[in-house]
């Protein structure tokens, strides 16, 4: 399995989990695979924050919401730090992220893309097929979404209206 590392010049991390899923021939995702590629990025996410002082953004929302475009373009000015891209619904799923960053002393924002359902349903069906989530799933991550608060351990919570399209 391997591993899709963004790290740039300036000293930001992208972590994802999906990235652990990608294969040569596209990403493949199975429940053992998923399990697996989220043990890695939490492993990476350790060693991402351990040492200097380092800022963690917690990017979260729905799966299309345009956390991968909102990073892109937000990296080099937020520099540096440790992105963290994933749906995480609610804040028990939240907090796994929150408590590593504790533990290593960096602190914990998160940026909430604020989406409705049907433009995240209208990305999702525009990505390549392999990277393209079940319907399905981005509804049940939407009818649990909890909004996140500064309650859950961050700083600062900011959100962004993803239904606006972001310049990259």
């Amino acid at each position: 399995m391997g591993c899709w590392r963004h790290t740039m010049a300036n000293e930001c991390e992208w972590i994802n989990p999906d990235h652990y899923l990608q294969t040569p021939s596209g990403r493949v995702w199975t429940p053992e695979r998923n399990t697996v590629a989220w043990e890695q990025a939490y492993v990476q996410l350790t060693s991402a924050l351990a040492g200097a002082p380092r800022t963690l953004y917690l990017v979260c929302g729905l799966q299309g919401a345009g956390k991968s475009s909102w990073i892109e373009v937000n990296m080099s000015r937020l520099a540096p730090c440790v992105f963290f891209d994933a749906a995480l619904p609610r804040a028990v799923h939240r907090l796994p992220a929150i408590t590593i960053a504790r533990s290593t002393g960096a602190r914990a924002r998160c940026v909430w893309m604020d989406t409705p359902l049907e433009i995240a349903l209208k990305r999702n069906a525009e990505r390549r097929e392999d990277e393209r989530v079940p319907e399905s799933s981005i509804r049940s991550v939407a009818a649990q979404f909890e909004p996140p608060s500064v309650s859950e351990g961050f700083i600062e919570v900011v959100r962004v209206d993803g239904s606006k399209e972001i310049r990259r």
